[in-house]
């Protein structure tokens, strides 16, 4: 049998001719992954000789990530904000830019006695779940469109122990809620264009749910949806947060109605590109009439 330096070897080139980026780091990470070893195991280890069991996996795993099955979906989790989280086709993968609206939603909540929030696309849970473990004294909606991506949302709720404060709605947007009030409302909705899908990387295009990354439209439209309705499910001073595409701003900033929304920003992710609008609407229905 091989030894883990030849594996490595053969594997990196299997990923090289799938024209993936980095192929002997992804090889090692596979690798890592099929010995539930960590990759410093692999360095101190490199002339142990994989078992034939261990081959047969392996082989497997790189066959699928050849085929440009994202390394998250294989493995079945993706670490955000510093969770472990379940990761399955039927849901966006967790992505380090969106824990720019779990930051800024925190900072905002942390100084309520009982605040209370909303997820309009819930996905993975990453968002919702990651600010529950963080305030404890919080509680939340989510509100998601897929069946399948609400029950990876409550699997994963459950396992970092929020799920008795995160009540959860299948909703196309805020379909599903009547008279509640929320002190922030936070979304990673579908922005990305429809004559775009094409053009993204075979791990997004062909393994990602395209109704968490298009609105099958210019993009816009769940972003526009979410920006007129909100003002009725937020309490006075409340905020909304939004991710959006890297050259959106402009046109979304312009979507907000100047009458009912204050201190529109949008903000930038860690590479500097815009990546969230925080919108605030006035505290009171005499501040609006007065502007």
């Amino acid at each position: 049998m091989a030894n883990i330096t030849e594996t490595l070897e053969k594997a990196a080139e299997t990923l090289r001719r799938s024209e993936i980026a980095e192929p002997r780091r992804e090889a090692a990470t596979l690798l890592a992954f099929a010995l539930d070893k960590d990759k410093i195991y692999l360095i101190a280890h490199s002339e142990y000789e994989l078992l034939a069991a261990e081959e047969t996996y392996f082989q497997a795993l790189l066959q699928r990530r050849a085929s440009r099955e994202p390394f998250q979906q294989i493995a079945g989790r993706q670490e955000f904000f510093g969770l472990d989280f379940i990761v399955t086709k039927d849901v966006l993968i967790p992505r380090p830019e969106t824990e720019l609206i779990v930051e800024h939603a925190i900072n905002i909540l942390r100084e309520l006695e009982s605040p209370r929030f909303c997820e309009v696309g819930t996905g993975s849970g990453c968002i919702s779940v990651s600010i529950l473990h963080e305030l404890k004294n919080a509680s939340a909606i989510g509100l998601e469109i897929s069946e399948k991506a609400l029950e990876i949302t409550s699997r994963n709720a459950e396992i970092h122990r929020v799920a008795e404060r995160l009540d959860l709605k299948i909703s196309d947007v805020f379909a599903a809620l009547t008279q509640e009030k929320f002190d922030v409302i936070v979304s990673n909705p579908p922005y990305i264009a429809r004559e775009e899908i094409d053009e993204l990387q075979p791990e997004v295009r062909d393994y990602e749910p395209h109704v968490a990354l298009t609105d099958e439209n210019d993009g816009f439209s769940i972003i526009e949806q979410l920006i007129e309705e909100a003002p009725r499910f937020l309490e006075s001073d409340g905020f909304l947060l939004i991710e959006i595409g890297f050259n959106q701003a402009a046109h979304v900033i312009e979507m907000f109605d100047a009458k009912i929304w204050r201190a529109v920003e949008i903000l930038p992710d860690l590479q500097n590109i815009p990546r969230m609008v925080r919108a605030q609407i006035y505290s009171a229905p005499g501040d609006v009439a007065a502007r």
